[in-house]
Formats: structure tokens, C-alpha cells, sequence
């Protein structure tokens, strides 16, 4: 006999209703009694229904169903895997919102890995915005009211001094990719603090249906270190710690065990890609931990190589050499920047002409007006390389006029800034005005597809950071090139982990770009395209992974030896197939 807290005395080995012998006292504990949550792990087919990574619905054949206590737990039909997947495509076009797709797919990751893989790889063009930019970016906002389970580690102050513990709670111990974020500057849309979680889960979600890393060798990771976003402090679904955001020595103390905490735990090879953080902390961790870590930031690095490869490709059309056009950015943040250091790197790589002589060939905008070397000692370190001699000059069309850049590359953030005006002026000094309109999401572009046909009367080579339909002008249909880091990163991380790599150097980010350039075809350029089709970017991905290895062997940095004969067959071996597979 065990008592209440009332005194009054409870028969702990009675049985409750329906005779289930209540072993652990739940039924009976008062609520304010506490209890522990134990589990029992048995094998059997309710839990394997339970399972994402092992489930298949209703692909579970007769046999399975014998053999793994299936029976009565599953409707009697058989659907192989193919026609769930027509079903879901079918449920997921009934709906208008695209943020009940987004959750629609999210839980269907919940269920049935596989299945929400083999969706993505199908049907890549029409899911991809849906599971990536711009939908993620509102699923991001509203990440507190439709959370449902977490999909990654959340790492707060709160575990300061215990960020290793904290990873060895993650059940997978082989990681090779990992994406993090602090949620301070997602996508065009701000602070979003521990909401921010949205972007690990959706890269890595295209890490592996595009590049083939296995999901369970990819983690998400949310660093919340607070927010300075008063609606989700005031928000009563706000997930994340309730403080305005730690900076200077506490943030980079806390950088720095969740860094070194990263390598004890998961060794040398194990990839970091930084997501979505302020400019400041985006470029100084690169630089800290570039030499210690293997480590990528897709917002400098890999909009660097997808941008760099749009302009390598547009060449085709152009003509010449990168080093015989001027190239103007509407931006002069991390990815603006990171571009202009990538392309100045390819000029020395194309032409042999020098890094600074390069770099006179790309001139920035940013919020006072033409970066010129008058300003040199209000700038931030960053910008410094590209103040050139010029008079000051503050309104874009002016700027347009006097430099008469060939590209016009926008990375501001900022909505419908390439005016008509500006649009023609790029027209009357170019046959073939490059125009990059790159801000995410599609409202912040700095114009949209049509505007840059319609303003260039059919003229413009153009590409957007979001998604664009088909343009048609004067009976002429023109299709939108999307510089999206899922060309790159995807299969830049596949190149890396299958090598072994131990440092990222910018050479493998420039093979990387010239891989994607060179999967660029005449009829795509007949389209008016500057990428390749988004259905092809699995076999791009393996492409792009092949020569990122092969770089990595030519410098010295990769570990897994010898080097195999053919890296772009065995890239394609080593990449993760959505198939169900049958069970003994």
C-alpha cells in the first residue's frame, strides 16, 4: 500500500479500467504528483508505423505486414510508393496557401521520410519554393503558432557551458553537414530569433534531395541568443528565450564553444554551413573559423557561386571575357560583396589580370550613394576594396548614367528600386543588359521579370533571386533564370564530404560556379536562360560535387584517399535514393 498526499491510502498493484495493470502508479498519482515518463521500445508494427525513416504507409506489402505485426494496423489496400505520391501531389495542388503546403510537407516528413523525399525529387520545380524561399520565409514568421515537433537542436544561452552535452542529445552520431542559424537576419525579412529554424530544416532538406546526403547525416541547429524583434518578445507563441539579443564578447564566447564543442564531438570533417546571420557576425565567424573549421556561408559564399556562374554563363551572350564588362551592385552587404570578391577572383583566373585591377571593373551602391575613395574613412572594412576614384554621386539612375555598368546586379533587399528609368538607362548604352535582380523574397525584388522584358523591349538577359512564371513579349516567350543557391551548395557539400575535405579554399567555389556554367546548353540560352532547368539539378549536383572534389585533391585538403577513377559516377553512387526499400 502507498498513500496520497491526502492521507488516504492507494492500491498501487490494482489494476484500472479494462484490467491493464497500471506498473508505474500513473493512473493513480494525484496531479500534482510527480511521475516518470517511461517508454517501452518493442518492436513491433506500431511503432514501426511511427517510425519516419522506416515507415511506408500503405507500401507495406502481405508479406511485411506478417512478418512485422502489421496486421489490422493499416487498411487492407496495397499502394506502392508512386501512387501515394500522385495522391499527396493531388491534396498539396488543392490548396490555395502556400504555407498549408509547407505544412502539409513538413508533416509528412514527420511520417514518412522517403516519401517526402521521392516529392521533392520529383517534383523539384514545384516544391522547391514551397519547402525554400519564399515560403519558408513565412512559415519562418509564423514558425511559433505552426510548430509542431522539432526537427533540429535548439541551443540557447540557457546551455552555456553545456553545448556538448547538448549535442550528444542529437540520436544520430555520424553528421557530416550541418546548418545553423541565429535567426538574426532571415532571408529580406529581419530578426526572426529562435523562429529562424525554418531555414536549417529546408536547406538540409535540399541537401539531401538534391545533393544526396542522407538525411540522417544532416542537423539543423538554432543558436538563440534572443531577439531584438519586439512583436515576437510581445508574441505569447514565441519559442525562443525572451531577451534582446546578447552581443560583443557574450555572443562570441558562446560562438566559440558551440564551434569547439562541434569539432570534439563530431571530428574534423563534419561540415558548418552558416545561415542567415547579420553581416557583421556572418563575415567575421568565416574569417575566424576558416582556418580551424570546415566551414561555408551560403549567404557569402554560395550566392557568391551561383552569381558568379550566371555571369560566367551570360558570357555566351555577351561576348569577351568578365574583364572586359563593368559590373555595377545595387547592395553592398554580405552577399553583394562576397559576389564582387569571387568575380574578381575568376577575372585573375580568366584573363590573369590582377586583383586590384579587377576590382576596378565592379563598383557598389549602398544606402549614401556610390562607394567612391572619398568616403574611405566612413567605410566598413568590407567595403573599403571597392571605393574608386569617382565624384560622389547618390541617386541610382545618375550612378546608372555615369558608370554604364553591363550588369546590374541588385543584393539590397529593398522592392521595386530598378525603375523604368533605370531599367532604359541600362538598355540605351547595352545590346544585351544583364539584369540580376536577386532580393528574396519575390516582394523585395528590385524588379520583376516582366518589367525588365517589357522596359528592355525584349532585350534583357535576366535572373532573380525568387522564383519568376515565363514572359511573354512581342510573341516571343522569355524564361526567367533563378540564381538560387540550390545549384551550388547542395552539391558543393556532396563534393566535400565525399572527398573528405578538411578547409574550404575559394578555388573550389570557383570550379563550383564553372561546373553549373558549363551545364548551361544553347537551347536554354535560346530561353533567354543563364541556369540550367530545375529538373536536371540532381545531375548538376553530382556534377558540381565532382569537380569541388576534384579541386580538393588538386590542392591537398581532401582525406579520403586513393581518389576515385571517376568522380561523377561515384558522386551519383554515393547520393540518397528515396526508394522504399523491402523489408525481410
Amino acid at each position: 500500500m502507498d498513500h496520497n498526499r491526502d492521507g488516504t491510502s492507494v492500491d498501487t498493484k490494482s489494476t484500472v479500467a479494462g484490467g491493464v495493470q497500471d506498473v508505474y502508479g500513473e493512473d493513480c498519482a494525484t496531479e500534482d504528483q510527480l511521475i516518470t515518463p517511461w517508454t517501452l521500445s518493442v518492436a513491433s508494427g506500431y511503432n514501426l508505423l511511427r517510425d519516419p525513416r522506416h515507415n511506408k504507409g500503405l507500401a507495406f506489402t502481405e508479406k511485411e505486414r506478417d512478418a512485422h505485426y502489421l496486421r489490422g494496423l493499416l487498411p487492407p489496400a496495397v499502394i506502392t510508393q508512386q501512387l501515394q505520391e500522385k495522391r499527396l501531389m493531388q491534396n498539396l495542388r488543392s490548396f490555395e496557401a502556400p504555407l498549408h503546403k509547407y505544412i502539409t510537407l513538413m508533416e509528412l516528413l514527420d511520417r514518412d521520410e522517403k516519401l517526402f523525399f521521392k516529392l521533392l525529387v520529383d517534383n523539384m520545380e514545384e516544391l522547391l519554393p514551397i519547402v525554400y524561399t519564399p515560403t519558408v520565409g513565412e512559415a519562418c514568421q509564423k514558425y511559433g503558432s505552426i510548430f509542431r515537433r522539432p526537427h533540429g537542436l535548439y541551443i540557447s544561452l540557457n546551455e552555456k557551458g553545456k553545448i556538448l552535452e547538448v549535442l550528444k542529445n542529437w540520436p544520430e552520431k555520424s553528421i557530416q553537414v550541418i546548418v545553423v542559424t541565429d535567426g538574426e537576419r532571415i532571408l529580406g525579412l529581419g530578426d526572426l530569433g529562435c523562429q529562424g529554424m525554418g531555414i536549417p530544416v529546408g536547406k538540409l532538406a535540399l541537401y539531401t534531395a538534391l545533393g544526396g546526403v542522407r538525411p540522417s547525416a544532416c542537423l539543423p541547429i538554432t543558436i538563440d541568443v534572443g531577439t531584438n524583434n519586439e512583436k515576437l518578445l510581445k508574441d505569447e507563441f514565441y519559442i525562443g528565450i525572451r531577451q534582446r539579443r546578447a552581443t560583443g564578447k557574450e555572443y562570441s564566447d558562446f560562438l566559440h564553444e558551440f564551434m569547439t564543442a562541434i569539432k570534439q564531438n563530431y571530428g574534423e570533417k563534419v561540415l558548418v554551413q552558416f545561415e542567415d546571420f547579420a553581416n557583421h557576425n556572418a563575415f567575421e565567424l568565416l574569417e575566424k573559423y576558416s582556418p580551424t573549421h570546415l566551414v561555408f556561408n551560403d549567404d557569402i559564399q554560395g550566392t557568391a557561386a551561383v552569381v558568379l556562374s550566371g555571369l560566367v554563363a551570360a558570357l555566351k551572350s555577351l561576348g569577351g571575357t568578365l574583364a572586359d564588362h563593368t559590373f555595377l551592385f545595387f547592395g553592398a552587404g554580405e552577399a553583394g560583396t562576397g559576389i564582387a570578391e569571387l568575380l574578381a577572383l575568376e577575372m585573375w583566373h580568366q584573363a590573369k589580370l590582377p586583383l586590384d585591377e579587377s576590382r576596378k571593373k565592379i563598383w557598389f551602391v549602398d544606402s549614401k550613394g556610390l562607394i567612391v575613395s572619398s568616403r574611405m574613412e566612413s567605410l566598413q572594412p568590407f567595403k573599403k576594396p571597392w571605393a574608386h576614384d569617382h565624384e560622389p554621386v547618390t541617386d541610382l539612375l545618375d550612378i546608372v548614367k555615369a558608370i554604364k555598368p553591363t550588369a546590374l546586379i541588385g543584393t539590397s533587399g529593398q522592392g521595386k528600386t530598378f525603375t523604368k528609368e533605370v531599367i532604359e538607362a541600362m538598355a540605351s548604352f547595352n545590346k544585351k543588359p544583364l539584369i540580376m535582380a536577386l532580393s528574396n523574397p519575390t516582394t523585395q525584388s528590385e524588379c520583376t521579370a516582366e518589367e525588365a522584358y517589357y522596359w528592355t523591349e525584349g532585350r534583357a538577359i535576366f535572373a532573380s533571386g525568387s522564383p519568376f512564371n515565363p514572359v511573354e513579349y512581342n510573341g516571343k516567350v522569355f524564361f526567367p533564370g533563378q540564381a538560387n543557391n540550390a545549384y551550388i551548395f547542395p552539391g558543393f557539400g556532396l563534393g566535400l564530404v565525399m572527398s573528405g575535405a578538411i578547409r574550404v579554399h575559394k578555388e573550389m567555389l570557383l570550379a563550383a560556379s564553372e561546373a553549373l556554367a558549363g551545364e548551361v546548353t544553347q537551347e536554354d540560352f535560346q530561353k533567354g536562360m543563364i541556369y540550367p532547368p530545375i529538373p536536371n539539378i540532381r545531375k548538376i549536383s553530382a556534377q558540381v560535387a565532382a569537380s569541388v572534389a576534384a579541386k580538393a585533391y588538386e590542392i591537398g585538403v581532401a582525406t579520403r584517399l586513393p581518389q576515385p577513377e571517376n568522380l561523377v559516377k561515384f558522386a551519383e553512387s554515393c547520393m540518397y535514393n528515396p526508394n522504399y526499400r523491402n523489408y525481410r
